[in-house]
């Protein structure tokens, strides 16, 4: 055996992974369709009813299942104000998510969102301290240029909405960095619980003055089944993070552009053009790329 090598790991944490990662890619499933039957949906009611019955699907749904295996228990966490600001972040990603779902195909959103995983190498490197491998900033750099060829001007994104996306990926980026980080202390299910809570009651606000009943079986089906597939995607990323380090998950989550592009053309019979798709393909490169770095660097023996 070449004494440089990593050690293999445990078989048992290999199937560990291996279900965080299974678990990551059913999550991107669930939450490229909710993406999908948002902007569906919004064409009859407005992005803040939806952001409503997202939430409410969530706190209720979570709630619900908890309280009769945990009764109280359920609320206990080691700190409320990492999870309020879990909670905001993930009510304010939605909302301006909305905003650009409203104006954006649904496979061009959910690429530049896959941006998220390379912003995370930034705040690695600068708020987190980790080292950042020349290769890894090549891939950041690549990626960006994906996303650029997506929302070019000229192409089939509003270029304005194409940065407002942009702006979904940097609070995403937080949120999914908040997320890593308090997987090593907290329940997933109580995460759940508080971010489903803190988003209704923000969105309770919110709609209070655009609130407009829905009209027939139809927008209530569609409204509640927004809210629960994306209560479940949310569920089941936080578990896949919980199984396997933010490296081995990250990369899996590109399969979220290939659901959204499938999707997107069953739903609104939508294709991404030439250059919009060579952009995507790119975002999904570099991403991978920069997480196997990642991964490999992780995995290399200490020198002392």
């Amino acid at each position: 055996m070449n004494p440089s090598s990593p050690m293999p790991r445990p078989k048992g944490q290999a199937e560990t992974w291996r279900g965080g990662v299974i678990l990551a890619m059913a999550a991107m499933a669930f939450l490229s369709f909710s993406d999908a039957t948002s902007k569906w949906v919004m064409v009859t009611v407005t992005p803040l009813m939806v952001l409503w019955f997202r939430y409410a699907v969530q706190a209720l749904g979570t709630a619900l299942v908890l309280a009769p295996r945990r009764g109280r228990s359920m609320w206990r966490t080691h700190s409320w104000r990492w999870q309020l600001l879990r909670g905001l972040l993930m009510v304010s990603c939605s909302g301006l998510a909305f905003y650009c779902l409203q104006r954006m195909p649904v496979a061009e959103f959910t690429a530049t969102v896959m941006l998220t995983p390379l912003v995370l190498t930034a705040l690695a490197r600068f708020v987190m301290k980790e080292q950042v491998s020349l290769l890894r900033w090549l891939m950041v750099l690549g990626g960006l240029v994906g996303a650029l060829l997506v929302i070019r001007p000229g192409g089939q994104v509003d270029g304005t909405v194409g940065w407002m996306a942009l702006t979904v990926v940097v609070t995403y980026a937080v949120f999914q960095a908040v997320t890593s980080h308090m997987t090593r202390t907290e329940d997933p299910a109580v995460m759940q619980l508080y971010t489903g809570w803190v988003g209704w009651a923000v969105s309770s606000v919110l709609v209070f003055n655009a609130w407009v009943t829905p009209q027939g079986w139809a927008q209530w089906a569609l409204l509640l089944l927004v809210g629960l597939a994306a209560t479940v995607g949310q569920y089941l990323l936080i578990v896949a993070f919980s199984k396997a380090p933010a490296s081995v998950v990250s990369p899996f989550l590109y399969t979220g552009v290939a659901f959204s592009t499938l999707i997107g053309w069953w739903m609104f019979d939508h294709l991404p053009d030439a250059l919009a798709f060579m952009g995507m393909g790119l975002v999904v490169l570099c991403g991978i790329v920069a997480g196997r770095n990642r991964e490999a660097t992780l995995s290399k023996p200490s020198a002392n």
